[in-house]
């Protein structure tokens, strides 16, 4: 007994069609989370060399603190309230607070371990193979003149969002 053939779809009929599809929906969700993943990008490569951070001899600009303050705790403080989070780390433990012993490693310590700067150096290069591709990705996107003003205004919408809902939670 034959059964009857169900109909297909017009994906199914055509796979480029399907691929052109997923192309599409590919590059508006690119567009949307460009800004996030260069922010992210760049933001993770100052925090792999910690200069997000104060250290003695070093303190970060306001701006670079306030954007590791964003890309860690997803927080950006307009003003001062209280001392910034990078002083309680420049200051040093109390002295009820030092560190045991046989504690875990820190800071100067862990970075005199080659493995641990070849390890950071890959990182730094990934941060930056990811802020130019994704820079690369979003040039391709607007030399496409059909849909170039969706593609402007999902990249505004990425880039807009996220300011606001930060500037909203500090």
């Amino acid at each position: 007994m034959m059964t009857k053939a169900q109909p297909k779809t017009p994906a199914t009929r055509h796979p480029a069609a399907l691929l052109m599809q997923i192309r599409t929906w590919h590059t508006y969700l690119g567009m949307l989370i460009a800004p996030a993943v260069i922010f992210f990008a760049a933001t993770g490569l100052l925090q792999v060399y910690s200069l997000h951070e104060a250290h003695p001899g070093y303190t970060p600009p306001p701006l670079v603190e306030k954007l590791g303050m964003v890309h860690k705790n997803q927080r950006f403080a307009l003003g001062r309230h209280g001392p910034p989070p990078s002083a309680a780390l420049a200051a040093g433990p109390s002295a009820g607070q030092a560190r045991p012993a046989d504690g875990p490693p820190t800071g100067r310590a862990r970075a005199s371990n080659p493995a641990t700067g070849l390890l950071k150096a890959f990182f730094a290069a990934v941060s930056v193979a990811l802020i130019f591709s994704t820079g690369t990705g979003v040039w391709m996107a607007l030399r496409q003149p059909l849909r170039r003003r969706t593609y402007i205004l999902l990249l505004s919408v990425g880039a807009l969002v996220p300011v606001v809902l930060a500037v909203l939670s500090a």
